[in-house]
C-alpha cells in the first residue's frame, strides 16, 4: 500500500480553470480585420497627401479586396457566435467602455465605406468593368465628389479597427497574457505592417514597392520593440504574468513564437528589406509573404496562449 499526503489539490490535472472557447475563427477574424485596417489606412493617407498616382496600388487596387476580406472575417465571427440569431442586439446600444461595442459599430461604418471606395476604384482592377445601369453610374459620380471626406473616414476608422483587435483581448483582465496595454498598439502596428505587405505583393510599380517596403521596415522595427517591451513588462510584473510569459520563454510556445513569428515573420523580412534597399537582388514577394504569414500565426498563438494563461489563487 502506498501512502500519499495531500497538502493541496493544485497538483491535480485541470484543477485550475482556463478558457478554451475561442477556436480558429477568432484569430482568423482578428488577422483579416487588422489586414483590412492596414490597407484602408494607407489608401486614405496617400489620397489625402495627394500621392494617388505614385501609390496607385495602395489607393486604388488593394482597397478593392477589402470588402471581401471584411466579409470573410465577419463570417468567421458569426460562426463563432453561440446565439447567432441575436447578433443584431449589438446595435441596440453603445457602451463606451466596451471594446466589443466599439468594434461592432466601427465595422458597421467601415464596411459600407470600404465598399463605396472599392466601387470608385474597381476599374483599376477590372479595366473592362461596366456598371451598365445609369442609376449606378450616377451614384458613383455622386460619391466621387466626397472622396476627401471618405478618405478621412477611412484613416480614422481604420485606426480604431486596427487597435480594437488588440484591445478586445486586453480587456480580459482574467487572462494575464492579454492583460497588457501594449496589445492594442501592437495589433495596430501588426495590422499596418500586413497591410503594407499586401500592397507590396500586388503592386507592379518598383518605386511603390520600394517605398512601401521602407514603410513596412519601420513598422516591423516598431513591432519588434513592442514585443520586447511587452515581455519585459511581463517579467517585471506580477507572478501570474511572469508565469504567462514563461509559455514563450522556455514553455510550450517558445519555438513556435520565436522561430516562426519573431524570426521568420519579422526579423528575416526586415533583413530582406534592408538588403533590397542597399541594391541587392532579392525577390520582392518573399518579405511581404513572410510578414503576412507571421501576422496570421501571431494572432493564432496569442489567442490560444492567452486562453491558457490564468490567475494563481
Amino acid at each position: 500500500m502506498r501512502e500519499e499526503l495531500f497538502v493541496s489539490g493544485r497538483s491535480n490535472p485541470l484543477i485550475d480553470p482556463h478558457l478554451e472557447i475561442w477556436e480558429w475563427q477568432i484569430p482568423a477574424y482578428l488577422f483579416l480585420g487588422g489586414l483590412a485596417a492596414g490597407i484602408l489606412f494607407f489608401a486614405g493617407l496617400f489620397y489625402l497627401r495627394g500621392k494617388e498616382e505614385k501609390f496607385s496600388t495602395a489607393v486604388r487596387v488593394a482597397p478593392v479586396f477589402v470588402p471581401v476580406l471584411l466579409a470573410i472575417g465577419l463570417l468567421f465571427l458569426f460562426l463563432d457566435l453561440k446565439h447567432k440569431l441575436y447578433f443584431w442586439r449589438l446595435y441596440t446600444s453603445f457602451s463606451i467602455e466596451s471594446p466589443t461595442s466599439w468594434g461592432a459599430w466601427t465595422l458597421l461604418l467601415i464596411m459600407p465605406l470600404s465598399m463605396i471606395w472599392a466601387a470608385l476604384n474597381i476599374e483599376s482592377v477590372f479595366p473592362r468593368w461596366d456598371w451598365k445601369f445609369q442609376w449606378a453610374k450616377d451614384i458613383i459620380e455622386f460619391f466621387k465628389k466626397y472622396k476627401t471626406e471618405m478618405a478621412w473616414g477611412l484613416v480614422v476608422l481604420s485606426i480604431i479597427l486596427g487597435i480594437y483587435t488588440g484591445i478586445l483581448l486586453s480587456a480580459f483582465n482574467a487572462r494575464p497574457l492579454w492583460n497588457t496595454s501594449i496589445l492594442g498598439p501592437l495589433f495596430l502596428t501588426s495590422g499596418l505592417s500586413t497591410g503594407a505587405a499586401f500592397i507590396v505583393l500586388f503592386s507592379r510599380s518598383k518605386a511603390e514597392r520600394h517605398s512601401m517596403g521602407q514603410i513596412d521596415l519601420m513598422l516591423i522595427t516598431i513591432e519588434i520593440a513592442l514585443i520586447i517591451h511587452m515581455f519585459m513588462g511581463f517579467q517585471a510584473s506580477t507572478q501570474v504574468q511572469i508565469e504567462a510569459a514563461k509559455m514563450f520563454l522556455g514553455g510550450q510556445f517558445t519555438a513556435t513564437f520565436w522561430v516562426f513569428v519573431f524570426s521568420l515573420g519579422l526579423v528575416i523580412p526586415a533583413l530582406l528589406e534592408i538588403l533590397e534597399a542597399k541594391g541587392k537582388k532579392v525577390p520582392y514577394y518573399i518579405a511581404p509573404a513572410l510578414v503576412l504569414f507571421g501576422g496570421l500565426l501571431f494572432r493564432f498563438i496569442m489567442v490560444h496562449a492567452g486562453q491558457l494563461s490564468r490567475w494563481l489563487y
